[in-house]
């Protein structure tokens, strides 16, 4: 049997295993909304965990982040992992619990949008709406994202058409998601997070023998300038002969372009599809023994992340010459280590990153489209079995515009995650933190802070960036800080919230379910 079968066993088997976790959940899941979009509240601490970590770092974590490592050095990749990492744990400490009290009280919302509109007592919906629509423009373009992992992966591999399987991508992770709701989509997590982390640590600890242990890399890596430099980035300049080539200086990193870089942490707060897991824990009792799993798999997955793209330069220094080519390291590593039936399936760590994203971002987009839109603002007595079907519909119209941001030829799946990141930390991570923690927030600041977010990140990035310098900064950072202003400057500008808001606001800060 050819190896390239052996490989197609391995990953088909994993396939296989997900679609199967689909149909297992398929009727309790179809129940009624509560259980289809939030699993009726009843994740455990490590389903939560991991699958909230899983669905967070997708095929970037795989393939994105070893592959800046792979393709400029130490330096923007550990200071990116280091804000997630911070980001991670502030996110568990101190989110998790306010958020989980919060949206039972405030009328038992169970997504985002719902959440953010009751708790400001939005009865026109206008927050909903609008939050709705950031949701299905930001994670149309990560869904996207994650589909380019997958056919980057088959093209890889097996010299296929990558947009052939990026087809293939989206017809599988829509299978098991429209059929078992958010409890296929957890569990199917679990299982993929898992799988993430055996397989980055597997591939780290056989490339530093091979590369004769953590000497022999640094060692190696000492030819190339600024490599392994923390405050900087080195400078590829192409290939001579299969010799990879550095500009003597390489980049220094200013304290403005570290902190714009851990800026990445700042989205934690408004990424829709790591908050729902926080909803959707059974108690908040559990949120600690949570924190501690989802950290602990935060730092090593990260760790063995940015540590493989340096192994994998210092094996095979010359096999990339571009930062998009560069993400297939793990892939390459992978294959070069393992029998071909075992490195199938741990390459499915990379669908397992992919597709443990796709479908956290396809479930909470149609959940935004169908109970938020559909629902709450155009036909408010639509039946439970109706509005899933809506949701069966909006993924399918959400995978099919994935479809064509993978195929639209950015290739950098570090890149276009970015984008979409900073978009939805920018629009919501304020708001979020406004909603929980300042009981004088108002409707009116909250829709400014909110519109304002999205707004900067498409305006900083497409315009005043271009400018360079100071300005040149990520995206997410400045939209970030723009938009907690405005949430400020307009609720001291408008009249204070009602009682009633007030009076929940005070519910929740101590509410235990």
């Amino acid at each position: 049997m050819s190896g390239n079968i052996q490989m197609l066993i391995g990953m088909g088997a994993y396939l296989v295993t997900m679609v199967t976790i689909g149909l297992w959940y398929a009727r309790r899941s179809n129940t009624n909304l509560e259980e289809y979009f939030l699993a009726r509240r009843r994740f455990g601490p490590w389903v939560a965990a991991l699958s909230a970590e899983a669905s967070d770092m997708s095929g970037w974590l795989l393939m994105g982040l070893p592959g800046v490592a792979y393709f400029t050095g130490l330096g923007e990749a550990f200071w990116t992992a280091l804000g997630l990492f911070i980001g991670t744990w502030i996110n568990w400490a101190f989110v998790a619990k306010r958020l989980r009290s919060y949206s039972q009280v405030a009328d038992n919302a169970i997504t985002l949008p719902e959440f953010f509109s009751k708790r400001f007592h939005d009865k026109k919906r206008i927050l909903l709406a609008i939050a709705a629509i950031i949701s299905l423009v930001f994670f149309s373009i990560y869904v996207g994202a994650q589909l380019i992992t997958f056919g980057k992966l088959f093209n890889s591999l097996f010299g296929v058409s990558t947009i052939a399987m990026v087809i293939v991508g989206a017809i599988i992770v829509l299978s098991y998601t429209m059929l078992g709701g958010f409890w296929a989509v957890g569990v199917t997590d679990l299982i993929q997070g898992l799988l993430m982390v055996t397989a980055l640590v597997l591939v780290l600890i056989f490339g530093i023998v091979y590369a004769g242990g953590l000497s022999g890399v640094a060692e190696n890596l000492r030819n190339f300038p600024h490599f392994l430099d923390f405050f900087g980035v080195a400078d590829p300049q192409g290939m001579n002969n299969g010799v990879p080539l550095f500009g003597a200086e390489g980049t220094r990193y200013s304290f403005l372009t570290i902190v714009s870089i851990m800026a990445w942490g700042l989205g934690y707060f408004g990424m829709p599809q790591v908050l729902v897991r926080f909803m959707a824990i059974k108690k908040t009792s559990m949120i600690r023994r949570s924190l501690t799993i989802a950290v602990v798999w935060c730092f090593i997955a990260q760790l063995a992340a940015v540590s493989i793209g340096l192994v994998g330069r210092a094996l095979f220094p010359g096999i990339f010459d571009s930062g998009s080519a560069a993400e297939s390291i793990f892939i390459r590593l992978s294959g070069s280590f393992f029998p071909p039936l075992l490195a199938g399936i741990i390459i499915s760590g990379i669908l397992a990153a992919s597709m443990s994203s796709g479908d956290s971002y396809m479930l909470i987009v149609s959940s935004s489209l169908a109970n938020d839109i559909y629902k709450d603002i155009f036909k408010k007595d639509a039946s439970e079995t109706s509005v899933m079907w809506v949701a069966r519909i909006s993924m399918l119209l959400v995978a099919l515009f994935g479809i064509l941001v993978a195929v639209s030829g950015n290739q950098s799946i570090f890149r276009v995650v970015s984008y979409a990141w900073a978009g939805l930390g920018a629009a919501f991570g304020p708001l979020v933190l406004f909603s929980l923690f300042w009981k004088r927030t108002t409707f009116a600041g909250a829709l400014a802070g909110m519109v304002t977010g999205g707004a900067m990140v498409v305006i900083w990035k497409n315009l005043i960036a271009k400018i360079g310098g100071p300005f040149a900064v990520y995206e997410l950072l400045p939209a970030f800080i723009i938009s907690g202003l405005v949430i400020l400057c307009v609720s001291l500008a408008t009249e204070k919230p009602s009682a009633e808001i007030e009076k929940e606001f005070e519910t929740a800060k101590t509410a235990e379910f």
